[in-house]
Order: structure tokens, then sequence, then C-alpha cells
């Protein structure tokens, strides 16, 4: 069976942050030691195969998501652990580093309904695209609660989420909307942004939630597309998000291509978190937050969370992220048929052009070096 062991590594405490170039040499350190290994042995003798594996490195650490065929998920853990172990200890640079988790990550209630219902009526159909269908949403709070009390499933929805909030480090009320706002407890407001500090960590809290939610989805768009050996636009599979990119580049979509926008995606909400973000650093990143803020919604949706003021907050802080909004003319949809608008959306799909996507807009701007443009090859 097919899991996805997530690793977070992080630096010795105390340990200053790594600068860019020790974060490039992390990644290749700890990717050249993905690549030459094909198997590992678990503790009890099990062999467990290495599939695939996605290195996201931070100024403390790295985000690692390994994916394993192994006959349990025990096994799945204990091997990866082991693996990224050996594969620390074998660099001095990285020999300090520690685990701080290991784990695949499964909602208790989801996999215990999956459980419940095998031999059931309520089994999960066996095509993929049935189950996607069934589980679109993606929300690993709809079966929080007790029983089918959809009152208290909001309310642990909603309480998870306002815990959730203070982990977006990176920016502040104001950012929602809040003009002036320095913390949460600030209860100036003005006739145009009237509304409480819950609704605005409601909406930071539903971003945060939202990062694993599309990080894992994307994982599953990567693996179709690489078990199909396609592109989107010649997949069969069902795919949660790289389907819903332009269209016009649909055939250059592939599993090279996918890896490279997962990671994109990783480094983006990490500097959200970690208090480090800035700018938006590519156009990739652009259309990373488009899904994030897609996915945000759907799941404030679900569980009827997503009040006028809640949506007043996420469209706030779109703007205040987004420079612009070109990348949207890629989709076609923002076109009229004035001449103004068609030379504007020509000249920008002339500047976004598929082949910069992963191009920093200007010097300074952090692309991460697994999604970053390979160096031209040097002239004979």
């Amino acid at each position: 069976m097919t899991y996805v062991v997530t690793v977070d590594t992080c630096i010795p405490e105390g340990t200053p942050e790594m600068d860019p170039l020790q974060r490039a040499g992390a990644v290749a350190l700890i990717e050249d030691g993905f690549d030459s290994v094909r198997a590992v042995e678990a503790p009890g003798g099990v062999r467990v195969g290495i599939l695939d594996s996605i290195v996201a490195i931070h100024p403390d650490g790295a985000l690692l998501k390994v994916v394993v065929d192994a006959p349990t998920l025990e096994s799945a853990e204990d091997s990866v652990r082991v693996l990224v172990d050996e594969l620390l200890e074998r660099s001095e640079l990285l020999a300090d580093w520690t685990i701080e988790r290991c784990e695949v990550e499964l909602h208790q209630d989801l996999a215990r309904k999956s459980l419940d219902a095998a031999e059931g009526p309520d089994v999960p159909p066996d095509d993929p695209a049935a189950r996607k269908a069934r589980h679109t949403g993606g929300a690993p709070y709809e079966s929080a609660g007790a029983g089918d009390d959809a009152d208290a499933k909001a309310a642990a929805a909603r309480g998870r989420m306002l815990e959730l909030a203070a982990e977006l480090r990176s920016f502040a009320p104001a950012a929602f909307g809040v003009p002036g706002a320095e913390d949460d407890t600030r209860e100036e407001r003005d006739d145009r942004f009237a509304f409480a500090p819950e609704s605005v960590r409601l909406a930071a809290g539903a971003l945060v939630h939202a990062t694993d939610v599309l990080v894992a989805e994307l994982f599953e768009d990567v693996q179709v597309l690489a078990q199909e050996d396609a592109t989107v636009a010649e997949c069969e599979g069902p795919l949660w998000h790289l389907e819903r990119l332009p269209d016009r580049y649909a055939l250059q979509y592939d599993a090279r291509f996918a890896r490279r926008f997962l990671v994109t995606v990783i480094a983006m909400t990490t500097r959200f978190t970690d208090g480090s973000f800035r700018r938006l650093a590519c156009v990739a990143e652009g259309f990373a937050l488009r899904f994030l803020l897609g996915r945000a919604t759907t799941t404030l949706e679900l569980h009827g969370l997503l009040d006028d003021e809640v949506s007043t907050a996420l469209d706030a802080f779109a703007a205040q992220v987004y420079e612009g909004t070109d990348h949207e003319w890629l989709y076609g949809d923002s076109v009229d048929d004035t001449d103004e608008d068609s030379v504007r959306a020509a000249l920008a799909v002339e500047l976004m052009a598929f082949g910069s996507w992963f191009t920093p807009f200007k010097e300074g701007r952090y692309v991460h070096p697994s999604a970053a443009d390979e160096p031209e090859a040097a002239a004979p």
C-alpha cells in the first residue's frame, strides 16, 4: 500500500538560521541521499520501497514528504524515520539536525469511518474519480463533534481555526483589512472594515488549515501524473488542482512541473507561517495563492463559517498579498471586448509566458532551489 510520510527536521536549537547558500546545500544533500536509495528495511526486517520524495528547505530546517510502498502504516513510518536518520548522519552539515515529527497524517474520525464502512453499505467506491467526488472539500473536521450534530461540528471547526490563526506569523490583522491594527485586541474600526477580530482570526486560521489540505492534494496530483507519465491535458485520472491552471499550457503540466509547483506552494506557505514572507516571488506563487484562497473558502463554507465579515477579510488579504491581477488574464475570463483590454491581456500573457512562471520577479525574491529555473548551459 502507498503511504505519504511527513517528516519535520530542525537545525540544532540556538543555531543561526540557514542563509540561502546553506539552504541550497541542504537541499542537494538530502535529495542526493533519497536518490541513492530505492528501498529500506524497517525494524523487524520489513522491506519498504521508496517511490518518491519532496524536500522543502526553510531557514530552520526542512519539511520532507516521502512516498513509500509499505505493508502497514507503522512500517512506513518506521522505515522513513530510519532512512532520514541515516541520511542526516551521513553529512557533517546535517548530522546535528533532529527529527521532530515522522508520521502518516490521517484524521482519526475519517479513518474510523472508512474502517466501519469497509464491510457495509457505505464502503468507499473503487473508482478514484468517485472517491474524489465523495470527499471533495477535504476538510479534516467534517466528522468532528458528537454524532451528526451540525452545530457541534461547526463549533469544533471554529475552535480549531481560531487556534491555528496564530501560526500565520507573517501577517498582522491589518493584512485582513483592519486599518492600523497591530494585534487581535484592537477595537478601533471604521465603517468600511467594521468587523470583529474573530473574523480575522477565522480567515487566518482557514488559510493555515488550507495549507495542509492543499499540499496533500497536490501530492496526489503529482502521483497521478507520474504514474500515468502524462500531462494534465492527457491525464485520465482524477486531479485536485492542476487541471484548474490555465488551459493554454495544459500539455506542459507534467509530473516534473507538478513537483516544482508543489515545492513552490510549500515554500510560499512556509514563509507565511515562519514570519519571513514579504512579497510573492514568481508567477507560480500567484497561482498557488489562488488555490490556497479557494481551499480556505471551501472549508469555511463547508462548516457554515463564511459570513460576510470573514469573506471581506479574505478579500482584503488577497488584495494585500497580490501585487496585481495580471495572472488572472491567463484564464481569459477577465477580458472584455475593448481594445485596451485586449492589449492589456496580450501584454500580460507575454510577460507571464509559461517558461517564466518560476523566475523571480526581481532580484532578491525567494524561489525554492528545487523549483527554480535550471541554469542555461554554457555556450560551447
